[in-house]
């Protein structure tokens, strides 16, 4: 209980030290979102025909005629409140929007890093275990392809080949079938939603439709956990204490998991933390081409659309989860090794 409480108290105060991180953040995104090109009162005042007092009103709304000073000490105070102001585009609030809609991202992303790391890790464990070796140089080279091939094009060819050829796979528009009912609301994942309502059915439609975008991620961020899997074992397997145990008789998958792998996991745990904040916010392209409605996709055409609110809102969130994610691995160090602090 103490060791607990000690933890929460140390996160806590790595929490609190972030802040200021946050507050530059916030003043950055709103001075340069002020600096962009274009006027939002001209675009949502019915285009550039529309009045010179129909686009004054909409500032007005949109609190655009007031000095930037004075804007930027309003919106602070607003997010103070945890108002995060209102989409012109959706018409409601920016909280409400990616409260709606963050549950599919987060659920994609889960997904899609749990199917990288299980592919990555036995990928860069074999690696380590036969350098040069054909199996290596395999490895490298499905790093290297999934680096070079961007995440719409692997996309668009796994929608060609296992639903266009094979027909195996459901249509790629969104996170159920068109013609399928959603689950009630509880969590807003739909996996779990499914689950609590007991629909076997409608899990294993919302499982279908999650594979390929999820796998069209884990593709692209395969390559950093599978390299760095493979270069954090090379470094273990040379170790002394490696040697120490093979030269005891130990079984070979005991050297390998229990002592090799448990101490290569660390530069593996900081780079899925890495991934998973990338991820979150890199995945627009995947969101677009499945039709998948998530924060990203939301943020894209809040940007295209000149409205402030939605950006602004979705770069603090992807702060804040970078924040929380690095926390957790934190955590995680410690749970893996005891030796690290997590101060």
């Amino acid at each position: 209980m103490a060791s607990a409480t000690g933890i929460a108290r140390r996160t806590g105060r790595r929490f609190l030290s972030s802040l200021p991180a946050l507050l530059g953040v916030l003043v950055f995104t709103f001075l340069l979102m002020r600096v962009l090109p274009g006027d939002p009162a001209v675009f949502f005042a019915s285009g550039p025909n529309a009045g010179k007092a129909e686009i004054e009103e909409i500032r007005r709304q949109m609190g655009l005629d007031k000095p930037v000073p004075e804007q930027l000490v309003r919106y602070l105070g607003d997010v103070a409140r945890g108002q995060l102001g209102r989409s012109m585009t959706t018409g409601q609030p920016v909280l409400t929007d990616l409260r709606q809609r963050l549950p599919a991202s987060l659920e994609l992303t889960v997904t899609a890093l749990l199917i990288a790391l299980l592919l990555a890790i036995p990928l860069g464990i074999a690696a380590a275990l036969r350098p040069g070796s054909l199996v290596d140089h395999a490895v490298r080279f499905l790093c290297a392809l999934g680096v070079c091939v961007p995440t719409f094009v692997s996309g668009l060819l796994l929608i060609y080949v296992f639903y266009y050829l094979l027909g195996v796979a459901p249509d790629p528009t969104g996170r159920v079938d068109v013609f399928a009912a959603s689950p009630p609301d509880i969590t807003g994942f739909l996996l779990i939603d499914f689950l609590l309502v007991g629909d076997g059915e409608g899990w294993r439609a919302a499982a279908g439709q999650l594979v390929l975008p999820a796998l069209t991620m884990a593709l692209f961020v395969l390559a950093p956990l599978a390299r760095i899997t493979r270069a954090a074992m090379l470094s273990v397997l040379g170790s002394d204490f490696i040697r120490t145990a093979r030269s005891l008789g130990l079984p070979r998958r005991r050297v390998i998991v229990t002592y090799a792998l448990r101490n290569a996991i660390l530069p593996v745990l900081t780079i899925a933390g890495i991934v998973f904040s990338t991820m979150l916010g890199a995945n627009v392209l995947v969101e677009k081409v499945f039709s998948w409605p998530g924060v990203a996709s939301y943020a894209l055409d809040a940007l295209l659309a000149s409205d402030y609110a939605p950006v602004q809102g979705f770069v603090l969130l992807m702060a804040s989860l970078f924040v929380i994610v690095n926390l957790t691995v934190d955590v995680l160090y410690g749970l893996a090794d005891p030796r690290v602090s997590i101060e």
